[in-house]
């Protein structure tokens, strides 16, 4: 089993557990997939055996994708268009995995239609975007989480807590990096910038997620510099992010190189390793769907003599942890633990907007200083 855990200062996520099937919930969250993409073909296929979420639904525009995609997944109910299934009281919440310029207004819908949504990466493509989508959530007494399935593997949890214990001292500074080779690029969402293509929103957000989760605060000041695409997306993007306090962080995406995920956390008293893999398993070969090992390793000490420590994790999905995890704070009605995900997806949302104008401008760009 697996419950959520709170680890300040921003995120809640999935942690090992020796829990009975006595704190099994007297039902799974009520879920329904609000499109029909790739990813949400992997996400059901995840989350198939937890007992915390059950897929019942699932909604396209075209009926026959709809089916198909039910047949293929074993889901009992689907629909011919969105509002059909927002309009299914038998639903608990909705995964929400439609191109990034479709987040806002969906999730918008989803809460006025009473449904928790968990939504997938990025959350909008702007502050004022994503400030209307937790509005909303709000006004409707719902939970909007955004879904970066990282944040819940158990490797995340034991970074977390190796920060806060103080094994590497004060935080100075990270770089963390997130690239790939698209291997169709012809009629690629990611090449289309009215869809929210982009190397920055589809992988440098990773890569930005980390780096809020480890400063616990945004930037004061970010400078971006990109390579552009024919149809007008960044194809990479690299950027420093300069702190109130003196810390600094680099940040680089791409999608047009070899698949690499890394970041560094360097402190006063050490240094910290990690892929920040969204799935993960036992060894490589072991896993029908490529999932790898994830790498955390931790050199305690300043000296380069010293070597790196690897920390054994728990493995699995990060859909099936994202899932459970929002399930756990839907049925404890835990809004605090969502605030303070939603304070970092805000963040994120402000340091994007930020980096793209950067780029775009050649200049560095401040942001607004969160208020007391």
């Amino acid at each position: 089993m697996l419950v959520y855990a709170v680890i300040r200062p921003n995120i809640f996520y999935q942690v090992p557990s020796t829990m009975t099937s006595a704190s099994l919930p007297a039902r799974p969250l009520r879920l329904g997939v609000l499109g029909c993409a790739n990813i949400a073909r992997q996400f059901a296929r995840d989350v198939a055996s937890s007992p915390w979420v059950r897929v019942d639904a699932v909604a396209s525009r075209r009926s026959e994708t709809a089916l198909a995609f039910a047949n293929a997944c074993g889901i009992g109910r689907w629909y011919g268009s969105y509002e059909a299934l927002l309009a299914d009281a038998q639903l608990d919440a909705i995964y929400l995995p439609l191109p990034n310029s479709l987040h806002a207004e969906w999730a918008i819908k989803a809460a006025q239609a009473g449904k928790h949504v968990l939504c997938e990466k990025p959350l909008a493509l702007s502050l004022a975007q994503a400030q209307a989508m937790f509005d909303a959530a709000r006004q409707h007494r719902v939970m909007l989480l955004e879904a970066f399935p990282y944040y819940f593997q158990p490797q995340t949890g034991a970074m977390l807590a190796l920060l806060a214990r103080g094994e590497i001292g004060q935080v100075r500074s990270v770089q963390a990096s997130f690239g790939f080779t698209m291997s169709n690029p012809v009629g690629n969402i990611r090449l289309q910038p009215d869809l929210g293509g982009g190397a920055l929103l589809d992988a440098g957000c990773y890569a930005l997620s980390l780096i809020r989760l480890v400063m616990g605060v945004v930037p004061q000041r970010v400078r971006a510099d990109a390579s552009w695409a024919a149809s007008g997306v960044d194809m990479s993007l690299m950027a420093s992010l300069y702190y109130a306090d003196g810390r600094r962080a680099q940040l680089s995406c791409a999608m047009d190189v070899a698949n690499h995920r890394h970041a560094t956390v360097v402190g006063t008293l050490g240094t910290l390793e990690t892929e920040y893999l969204n799935h993960t398993t036992q060894q490589a070969g072991d896993n029908a769907y490529g999932y790898l090992p994830g790498q955390l390793r931790v050199r305690r000490g300043t000296a380069n003599t010293i070597a790196f420590e690897d920390i054994a994790c728990g493995v699995g999905s990060g859909f099936a942890f994202a899932a459970e995890a929002f399930a756990g704070v839907v049925q404890a009605g835990d809004f605090a633990a969502i605030e303070r995900a939603a304070s970092a997806s805000l963040d994120n949302a402000a340091t994007l907007e930020a980096l793209a104008v950067s780029a775009r401008s050649g200049r560095a760009v401040e942001l607004p200083m969160p208020s007391a």
